[in-house]
């Protein structure tokens, strides 16, 4: 195959398109020229058709000949490729949705935690077997080029992938929609191990370049902080206010596409980069201060830099607040200023937009569309009020009291002088409604108060959210009711009718589809290939699980992935896994109330056991567990487990009596790129948080559908998991979270559970003699400790529970053929976990938009 691009060759097959000028056009919302509304030719789709336009990239945008190209030159070429084929289909949405004047759902998320985008970009255009063939006439192999690609560090989570299996459903389900975050310049943490403990690394994912982002900067969007209000009268005599603020920040906007599966659809994640708006004096550097000179630069992209910057610090608190308020400023500013026409009345607004806060970190936006109203287009108070109130509804993610963000009025009033000043009036005329219906009952005034006074005063985000929303959901069934009944009681019982559930749900086509590419072809051989985007259709394997064939390739296809994992894991980790184990998996963040604790103190009894002569090692079932797990920077107790894991786990690992029968892996820096691989080859998959603490998971969703069974209290969305899958076919153990509040209420202490449970004191005792930690007994004192004097989380409580529930997993485990048909029982009962099934409950219960076609 030639180096160069041919400037002349044999017309276009049947199956091919000419690509005469689809580079040419931007993504504008107004066209300013005829021809930017015709149709936009796709890249030929065929073999041939694609190696040339593969080239041409290689040669034009990398400046290179393939002979002399080196990996990323090729995968920045390859993405460049695919990315030329969706943006046809991007800019033929954006004329219908703008065409259509259809109602748009606007995601305000801080985390998108996107994985790599190769694989999905493949997958949704249906180009990955053409891209195979047209790469190996260039001498190049596929798998080579996808695992160049660096994935996006852009969230933490649940909350972050969550965002991201939404999005890629409403592309999937034809609704349009945008999504609105940060592009993080360093993201999430790139998790190193140094002798045991965490060690926080810049994750430098735009190193190499993202050929998966358009940059905008004609598109910026000014955003400002500080100064101070005043009064004035306007034209009409009406007394008004306005914000002289002190100093401003550019949003320059990131666009990346968002495929639809197989439907010609691409939205748009729109993410905001901050810059300064006066980056550089020349007078101070030809003075000779330099670094004065970029000081405004520096001090702008700080905000834009970091995902989540550690906020034990009142500097560390003023910039989380500086992220929160800069997104959303700039997605209210964009939508209204770039995606309605001309001259659009803003008392229409909600219909056309439905902004859903996921989770309090975009709360801010409330009172800046108020602003935006109210100060920049006159609207009186009343209209603006009855306007925010129709687009904004919330997500409440979680059933932590510290989770739910209280920022104080004296950095907000610092900050955002003018925000501070609507939420006081939003919350008094809140209260006055409070008063009437509650006539009397002050305390519950003041516990219903947007503004906190004790212990220091400071806005409720969470009330505040409540207030202004159409609507409040919880992620599992359980959570929302948990959020009605303990969380914000007060609040659904004066608005009763604003509370509702959407259980969480995961995209079909990453997680299954793309990521167990052996087992979608066996369900697709047994039902078709309709299940990826009508997920419930899985319920049609069931007969499958009692066919004696079907259960033997569904364990080879299982096999298969733990071969692959084996191979990645000592490739990337050098860890070794043996052949033959009960593949135990427990990945999610490091926190106390996700209990990774109660799965070490598992390993550490088995340990004990062992060497106490309790049990001989023979008698264990063969085991890996593996961990994947970040702890947040000033996480300190989260920080010790992962310390004290890694420990346990180099002296279990080197131990000759356990060789075989027991090993513990965690490989550092877990992220959606290990999860396509590890879920996959997962039998065993942990969901220990203490019931009642867990808002839903997606993590649990995810295994199951994968063909892994789970053990796990009743907590979250384990509830409707194990109500779908059957009681035989999941590991209950544990306290249900009545119990849980009824020990909490009588006095729980975890002491009396470490005095009269010896394989839990032995286990404990062993940690505190300081045998994983060279003889040093104070080294983990702080985990120990916790546990025996405090255990907020009720881990002691548990144990036993959880012991007992592990020996029947190893009793099952030993039956391969029941073991085998509850795994596929798992698969197939759990089609109700799509993200395609959340969306639609959303679009029912909250946003009531439809699809544009």
């Amino acid at each position: 195959m030639p180096d160069h691009i041919q400037t002349s060759g044999p017309a276009p097959t049947a199956d091919e398109s000419p690509s005469t000028d689809h580079r040419v056009y931007g993504p504008s919302s107004t066209p300013s020229h005829p021809l930017a509304t015709a149709p936009v030719s796709p890249p030929p789709f065929s073999v041939d058709g694609f190696v040339k336009e593969f080239l041409h990239e290689l040669n034009t945008n990398q400046g290179v000949a393939l002979s002399r190209s080196s990996i990323n030159d090729q995968y920045l070429a390859l993405a460049s490729t695919v990315k030329n084929y969706l943006m046809a289909r991007w800019l033929e949405t954006g004329r219908k949705t703008r065409e259509s004047q259809a109602k748009t759902v606007g995601y305000l998320s801080a985390e998108y935690l996107l994985g790599r985008q190769l694989g999905n970009a493949l997958l949704a255009t249906d180009l990955g077997d053409i891209a195979q063939r047209g790469l190996e006439l260039c001498g190049l192999d596929l798998a080579t080029l996808r695992a160049q690609e660096v994935e996006p560090g852009l969230g933490n989570g649940g909350l972050g992938r969550l965002a991201a299996c939404f999005i890629d459903s409403l592309a999937t389900m034809n609704v349009p929609c945008i999504g609105y975050g940060i592009r993080y310049e360093y993201g999430i943490f790139r998790q190193t191990f140094v002798d045991g403990r965490q060690v926080e690394q810049p994750d430098t994912w735009l190193a190499l370049g993202s050929p998966w982002e358009f940059p905008h900067p004609e598109a910026s969007v000014t955003v400002h902080f500080g100064g101070h209000t005043e009064k004035y009268t306007d034209a009409a005599g009406t007394e008004r206010t306005r914000w002289v603020p002190e100093w401003n920040v550019l949003g320059v906007p990131y666009n990346y596409m968002v495929p639809g599966y197989l439907n010609g659809r691409v939205n748009t994640l729109r993410l905001w980069s901050a810059q300064a708006t006066q980056a550089f004096d020349l007078q101070i550097f030809n003075s000779g201060d330099y670094a004065d000179a970029v000081r405004a630069q520096t001090f702008a992209e700080n905000i834009s830099k970091v995902l989540y910057p550690e906020d034990s610090t009142p500097q560390g608190k003023e910039l989380r607040l500086q992220q929160q308020y800069f997104f959303v400023a700039c997605s209210l500013r964009d939508f209204i200023d770039n995606e309605l026409e001309e001259g659009f009345d803003l008392h229409r607004l909600p219909e056309r937009i439905h902004f859903q806060l996921n989770d309090t970190h975009p709360v801010i936006a409330v009172p800046e569309l108020m602003r935006i109203l109210v100060d920049d287009h006159g609207f009186d108070w009343d209209e603006a009020w009855e306007v925010t109130q129709q687009c904004f509804a919330y997500t409440c993610h979680t059933l932590l009291p510290e989770a739910l963000e209280i920022w104080s009025t004296e950095l907000l009033g610092r900050l955002l002088p003018r925000h501070l000043e609507i939420i006081y009036q939003i919350n008094d005329e809140f209260l006055a409604r409070v008063r009437e219906a509650f006539p009397g009952d002050e305390l519950r005034a003041r516990r219903m108060s947007i503004i906190a006074e004790y212990p220091s005063r400071g806005v409720r985000m969470a009330y505040l959210a409540t207030v202004a929303g159409t609507k409040v959901n919880g992620v599992a069934e359980l959570h929302s009711q948990l959020l009605r009944d303990k969380v914000l009681p007060d609040f659904s019982e004066l608005y009763p009718d604003k509370f509702t559930n959407v259980t969480n749900g995961v995209t079909p086509r990453r997680f299954v589809r793309m990521a167990n590419p052996k087992l979608s072809e066996l369900i697709t051989d047994a039902i078709g290939s309709g299940w990826v985007t009508d997920l419930e259709r899985l319920r049609e394997l069931e007969p499958y699980a009692d066919d004696p064939e079907f259960r033997e390739q569904f364990r080879a296809a299982k096999a298969w992935n733990k071969s692959r994992l084996t191979d990645l894991l000592a490739q990337r980790d050098g860890i070794e896994l043996p052949d033959g184990h009960l593949l135990d998996v427990m990945v999610k963040r490091l926190h106390e109330y996700k209990r990774q604790s109660l799965k070490l103190l598992h390993i550490v009894s088995l340990y004990e056991q062992v060497h106490s002569g309790a049990i001989a090692a023979a008698d264990l079932t063969p085991r890996t567990v593996v961990f994947g797990a970040k702890a947040a920077p000033g996480y300190k107790m989260a920080k010790d487990t992962i310390h004290l894991i890694n420990k346990v786990a180099a002296i279990v690992n080197a131990d000759p009596v356990l060789e075989g029968r027991l090993k513990v892996a965690f490989p550092a820096n877990y992220n959606v790129t290990l999860a396509e691989k590890l879920i996959p080859a997962a039998d065993l998959s942990e969901q220990i948080s203490l019931a009642g603490m867990e808002a839903s998971g997606t993590g649990n969703m995810k295994f199951a559908l994968n063909g892994a069974l789970t053990i796990g209290t009743d907590d979250g969305a384990n509830v409707e998991i194990r109500e779908l899958v059957g009681d035989k076919h999941f590991f209950l153990f544990g306290m249900s979270e009545p119990e849980v509040a009824q020990l909490g209420a009588q006095g729980y202490h975890p002491g009396s559970y470490y005095e009269s449970n010896p394989r839990l004191k032995a286990a404990l005792d062993l940690i505190w003699s300081g045998h994983f930690s060279d003889g040093d007994r104070y080294l983990f004192d702080s985990v120990v400790t916790n546990l025996v004097h405090n255990d907020r989380f009720m881990v002691l409580a548990d144990f036993d529970s959880y012991l007992a529930t592990q020996a029947k997993v190893e009793e099952k485990y030993a039956d391969v053929d029941a073991w085998t048909r509850s795994a596929v029982l798992n698969v197939a009962r759990s089609g109700f976990f799509s993200s395609d099934r959340s969306m639609r409950d959303y679009l029912k219960r909250i946003w009531h938009t439809q699809p544009v076609i």
